[in-house]
C-alpha cells in the first residue's frame, strides 16, 4: 500500500523531542554511505489547474509559505454540495452530506447500479460486467500498493490538476520513457479505472478535504506535522536532495505520498523518521475524512508531493 513503501501522517503536533546526537551521526553516516544527493531535475509541466507555475508549487519555498489550491471548476459545478455542507454543524454532518452528495451523483451506493452490477443478478453468459469506478476502489488500491493501477490513476490525477510528474512507480523513473514510466502510462490510461468521471470524484474528494480542514481541523494554523518512517534514503521512493545540517535535509517525495499523523506508526514502516511540516493546502486526503475508508487504521494522509525540507531521526 502507500503508506507501505514508507509511511507517516499528524493531527498537527509534534509529540516526540528532536533527535539528539547520535541520531544526527547515524543520519549522516546513513546518508553518506547509501549514495550521493541525487541532481534536481524538472518535476513536472509547465502548466497546471491551479494557477502558480509547478516548479513554484513543489518547491520549499511554496511549503514555507502556501497558498490555497483550488480547482477553480468545482465550486461553480458542484453547487449544490457546498450549499449542504453549508448547513452542517460538525464534522459528522459535513461528512453525511458529502457521502450522500457522491452517492447521488456518481451512482455508488447498490440500489443505484445497473442492474447487471446489483449482487445475486445472473452475469451474461459471456462474463461481462459493468465495472463502475470509484474513488473509495482508488483508495483501496493504494492501501495495498502505491504502485497498483489504482495508484497510478492517483498520480495521474495529481499530474493532470497540478502538473507533478510520478519519481516513482515500482521503481525509480530516471528519464522518459523509462519501464517504470511506461507502465505508469500504461496503468494510468487504462479504461478500467476511467469511467464514471473519476477525475471529478477526485476534485470532490480533494475540494471537500480543503474544505473541512478549514473549517473544523486547522484553527489558524497552515501547517500539520506528518511522519514518514523509511528504510533507505537513496535508491528508495524517497531521496535526499541536500543536507542542510546534521538533523535536516531537502528531500524529494513522489508526487502522491502517504504520510502519518502518529510518530510510534511511522515506526512501523522503518528504522529511519521523517518528520515534515506539510502545507494543509497540499493534503488530498487525511483519516477523518470520511466514516468508511480504507486509510482509516494508519491515520494516513495523501500529500502532494515534491521537495520538502524534513528533520531526521532514527529509532
Amino acid at each position: 500500500m502507500g503508506i507501505a513503501k514508507g509511511a507517516g501522517m499528524s493531527s498537527g503536533t509534534t509529540t516526540k523531542a528532536s533527535p539528539d546526537t547520535a541520531d544526527a551521526e547515524a543520519w549522516q553516516q546513513t546518508v553518506s554511505e547509501d549514495a550521493e544527493p541525487m541532481v534536481r531535475r524538472p518535476l513536472g509541466h509547465s502548466s497546471n489547474m491551479v494557477g502558480l507555475s509547478t516548479a513554484y508549487l513543489a518547491s520549499p519555498d511554496f511549503n514555507a509559505r502556501p497558498q490555497s489550491l483550488e480547482l477553480p471548476h468545482v465550486r461553480a459545478t458542484c453547487g449544490a454540495l457546498f450549499e449542504m455542507l453549508g448547513e452542517a454543524e460538525d464534522m459528522a454532518d459535513a461528512v453525511k452530506a458529502f457521502h450522500a452528495y457522491m452517492a447521488a451523483t456518481f451512482c455508488l451506493e447498490a440500489e443505484q447500479r445497473d442492474p447487471l452490477d446489483k449482487p445475486g443478478r445472473k452475469r451474461p453468459d459471456d462474463g461481462t460486467r459493468r465495472f463502475r469506478s470509484s474513488y473509495l476502489r482508488l483508495l483501496k488500491g493504494w492501501v495495498f500498493d502505491s504502485a497498483s493501477p489504482e495508484g497510478a490513476v492517483l498520480k495521474g490525477w495529481v499530474e493532470s490538476r497540478f502538473g507533478l510528474l510520478p519519481t516513482w512507480h515500482g521503481a525509480p523513473i530516471e528519464y522518459i520513457p523509462s519501464p517504470a514510466w511506461v507502465r505508469y502510462v500504461e496503468q494510468k490510461m487504462s479504461s478500467r479505472f476511467h469511467g464514471n468521471s473519476i477525475h471529478c470524484q477526485l476534485d470532490l474528494v480533494f475540494t471537500f478535504c480543503q474544505w473541512m480542514m478549514r473549517r473544523f481541523v486547522l484553527k489558524g494554523r497552515e501547517h500539520i506535522t506528518l511522519y514518514r518512517g523509511v528504510t533507505t534514503v537513496c535508491g528508495g521512493e524517497d531521496q535526499i536532495l541536500e543536507r542542510l545540517d546534521k538533523r535536516r535535509a531537502v528531500a524529494r517525495f513522489n508526487s502522491l505520498t502517504s504520510f502519518t499523523g502518529e510518530r510510534d506508526i511511522a515506526d512501523c514502516f522503518g528504522d529511519k523518521i521523517l518528520t515534515v511540516q506539510v502545507p494543509a493546502t497540499k493534503i488530498l486526503f487525511f483519516d477523518k475524512l470520511l466514516p468508511r475508508h480504507p486509510l482509516k487504521g494508519e491515520a494516513e494522509y495523501l500529500v502532494i508531493g515534491g521537495d520538502y525540507e524534513v528533520e531526521m531521526s532514527t529509532l
